[in-house]
């Protein structure tokens, strides 16, 4: 039967030792101690039960006395395994696919003298005791260990053939540096640039193309060959022709820089919207590349708001306008209007509604410089007879006519007119579209045609006879099959080319 007994305790702090345990009192304060022969205060428990389901007495009977102490001994046990240190080194924590496990480092090692364990957060006693977290952990462990050890076994595999192929690379460079000897002896050759440079080089560009690349916009060299060729493959898909990259990346190297999302598609949307069919973004872009280097909101657009409400151009017009000379988007627009608004006014009295037609059919004589290009022309027109206001009316029909070269054009046009034409000046503003028909392919094969059937109009020759296309000539006129016209056309040709050739020899 164990021994209990109630002590009333009135002392300053003490410590009542008695078997494993240790208790301590609070100064100046009555405690009741319970004193027990057993080491284990669970006897306490009121509600304690037997291994058979039996509630058990605070005060344990003799036939109980056997069990109670097997009972006693195991939980001893129990507990002197979590007290034996000595047997145990420190858990430690590790991750294993992002979750803590803890394992024991150093099993049956002995601790030194002094040393403490460190505190494990989310241990619990019942996980050591079943012993399945750990080898849970240590499962895992050892499947994380095979998966490191299968990836770095690819991975020496893949950094070996990796080496193999950078050899590889090596010796192709050094082929294409040799490719590229002149580029090299020209400029700084970087070995990076070199796949830029052979992917270009499929667009027919050479070392003299990329010399000029080099020396209008370094950088368009260093950007990386799978964004250019994103780039590239972009303007194609839109419409630019193949024949015409090269043109394009020598005049707008920085073409290259321009990312798809943030510039390319913004621009070619922007041109879709002032009208511009799908079938002629490539030509527009090919003819002025420099249009991806301004800004859709703070230049372009203010642009054509000027052309509407300032110069006066129908909006309607504006997708033909484009069309016709793309160059009006990146130009200076107020300067190049006003002043060739100002010249024609004061030079020619031209009205501003008919300037305003003026660049709507032709928008190139904002571009044409008034020195070298209106005046001249302008003068030449007086000089053969023509007054202002003749002059005024062909430019209104034919704008074009100030882009006409003087020597190859209007001279020898206007010397046929009256010498073998027999016609005068004066029928130029009737037929201004005279001026702007070919001599060669139209003018003169037509003339002598009719003359050598004997059908040519008795005095000054029609101009409107070199207005209709080929079979309505030949079937009104000549009374004769196309071919037949053409083929005599040929002979002519011949016979002015060897002409000229014997000329200048």
């Amino acid at each position: 039967m164990s021994l209990l007994c109630l002590h009333s305790v009135f002392s300053s702090p003490a410590t009542i030792l008695h078997s494993h345990s240790l208790v301590q009192t609070r100064p100046n304060t009555p405690r009741f101690v319970v004193l027990s022969t057993h080491s284990n205060a669970k006897i306490l428990k009121t509600n304690r039960k037997s291994r058979y389901g039996q509630t058990l007495s605070l005060y344990d009977d003799d036939s109980e006395e056997e069990g109670e102490d097997d009972d006693d001994d195991d939980e001893g046990k129990e507990d002197d395994w979590l007290a034996e240190d000595d047997d145990f080194a420190e858990i430690e924590e590790y991750d294993v696919n992002g979750s803590k496990y803890r394992s024991q480092m150093g099993v049956n090692k002995s601790k030194s003298k002094g040393s403490r364990r460190s505190p494990v957060k989310g241990c619990g006693v019942g996980s050591f005791r079943s012993g399945r977290s750990l080898q849970v952990a240590q499962e895992q462990l050892d499947i994380r260990n095979r998966r490191n050890t299968i990836k770095n076994s690819f991975d020496d595999t893949y950094y070996n053939s990796k080496d193999v192929n950078q050899r590889g690379k090596v010796r192709t460079r050094n082929a294409t540096e040799n490719r590229y000897q002149r580029l090299s002896e020209e400029i700084e050759l970087d070995e990076k640039w070199l796949p830029l440079l052979d992917y270009l080089s499929t667009f027919g560009l050479k070392e003299s193309h990329f010399i000029q690349m080099y020396e209008r916009h370094m950088p368009s060299l260093q950007i990386n060959v799978c964004s250019a060729r994103e780039r590239l493959e972009y303007l194609l898909s839109v419409g630019v022709k193949q024949r015409d990259v090269r043109r394009i990346l020598l005049r707008q190297p920085q073409i290259l820089e321009y990312t798809v999302e943030n510039n390319l598609e913004s621009h070619v949307a922007f041109l879709i919207s002032l009208g511009i069919p799908n079938s002629k973004i490539g030509q527009i872009i090919a003819a002025t590349p420099s249009l991806f280097s301004y800004s859709v909101e703070n230049s372009l657009k203010p642009t054509v708001r000027y052309l509407v409400e300032e110069v006066g151009i129908n909006e309607k017009s504006l997708g033909k306008v484009v069309q016709l000379s793309p160059q009006v988007l990146v130009q200076r627009i107020d300067i190049s209007w006003n002043t060739r608004c100002i010249f024609l006014s004061k030079e020619l009295g031209a009205p501003r509604d008919d300037v305003v037609k003026m660049v709507t059919k032709h928008p190139q004589l904002l571009h044409y410089s008034i020195d070298d290009g209106l005046l001249p022309r302008i003068n030449f027109l007086r000089s053969i007879g023509m007054r202002n206001s003749d002059i005024l009316k062909v430019l209104r029909s034919l704008t074009q006519v100030l882009s006409l070269s003087l020597e190859d054009n209007l001279k020898p046009k206007y010397t046929y007119l009256i010498n073998e034409l027999h016609n005068e000046v004066q029928s130029l503003t009737k037929y201004p579209m005279y001026l702007s028909l070919s001599l060669d392919q139209r003018i003169r094969p037509r003339h002598r045609f009719l003359v050598s059937l004997k059908k040519a109009p008795k005095g000054p020759f029609p101009l409107s006879l070199f207005i209709p296309t080929d079979e309505c000539f030949c079937q009104k006129w000549a009374g004769t099959t196309v071919d037949k016209y053409l083929a005599f056309r040929q002979k002519l040709l011949l016979k002015d080319f060897a002409k000229k050739h014997e000329r200048r020899g």
